[in-house]
This record gives C-alpha cells, structure tokens and sequence, in this order.
C-alpha cells in the first residue's frame, strides 16, 4: 500500500509541475498582474502578428496600457477589434486601453489584442517573444509571450473552430 500511496504522490506532484511549466509566467507591475500572454505562430514572410494577454488590476486606482515594444516588430500597438453590421473593424486605440481598479481586461483574438506591425523574423511555435508594454502608472513591464500554433485561440493550442478566419487572410498584405 505504500508503494502506491508513493506512485499516487508523485505522479500528483508531476502533473502539478508539468501543469506549471507549460503556464506563462506572471508578471506584476505596481497593482497590476499580468497573465497568460501568447502569440500564434506566423507564416514565413508575415508581416504582422497579435499578441494576446490577460491584465488584472488589483489596485484602487486606473490605470492605462498606452503602448508596447520589441525587437520582434518594428512596431506594437494597442488595438480593437469588433464586428459592426457583420462587418470587421479593427482600430489602434489612441489613448490607449484602461484596466479599472478591482477589474480585469482580456486581450484575445476578435477583442482587445496588441498589433505587431513589420515582424522581422516569423514567430515560430514553442518560443518565447520578448515584449515590453508601457503603462501609465506602472511604467514600462517586460513579458514573454509563448508563441502557440497557427490559429490557437487560447494559450495551450485551444481551437474553438469558430471565428478565426485567419487563414483566409493574406498576411504579407497587411
């Protein structure tokens, strides 16, 4: 019995570590914790990619992401993109994108999500690109986002099968 008490222990302690390792690290900044932050993989010869994360503010104050930066795109900007009368409209936001306090805001494919503008090599599933966003209160944060396969919708791979027409885009038009 104790054998198997053993071979339970650590085959619990074993998914616990593997379950970790394969979670995108977390990032705090100020009042802010930033997770889960992914990319897809991109085509050779792309020009553009998303960046994809989560931003919780635990503070009592606002705060606003304004911009990003790396040397995996000669620009990142903060976007939206939503649906209007069946149409898909997708706009930089200027002022960039507001966390209020005790809130949490979810970039994610079809939504909110940062825009890698001239990528300078392809984003190539199982790395790791490094990014820095800027906030306004919590200044400039590093975070690594884990590049997924083409067409993942969560981080991990998830697919839903539902709304991701990228591979009806040409991406080195973009």
């Amino acid at each position: 019995m104790k054998t198997l008490s053993r071979i339970l222990a650590l085959a619990a302690l074993t998914a616990a570590l593997v379950s970790t390792s394969a979670r995108a690290e977390d990032v705090k900044a100020g009042d802010l914790v930033i997770t889960q932050a992914w990319t897809r993989a991109t085509p050779n010869g792309a020009k553009i990619g998303g960046g994809y994360l989560t931003i919780e503010n635990k503070g009592t104050t606002p705060d606003r992401l304004v911009s990003g930066s790396g040397d995996v795109a000669g620009k990142i900007e903060v976007h939206e993109m939503s649906m209007d009368n069946g149409v898909m409209k997708m706009r930089a936001l200027d002022k960039g994108l507001t966390i209020e306090p005790g809130k949490t805001v979810k970039l994610a494919p079809g939504g909110y999500h940062l825009m890698m503008f001239d990528l300078k090599n392809p984003l190539k599933q199982g790395d790791k690109v490094p990014v820095t966003l800027e906030f306004e209160k919590a200044g400039k944060v590093s975070v690594s986002l884990d590049v997924q396969a083409v067409g993942a919708q969560a981080p991990g791979g998830g697919h839903s099968g539902h709304g991701d027409h990228s591979g009806h885009m040409d991406m080195k038009k973009m």
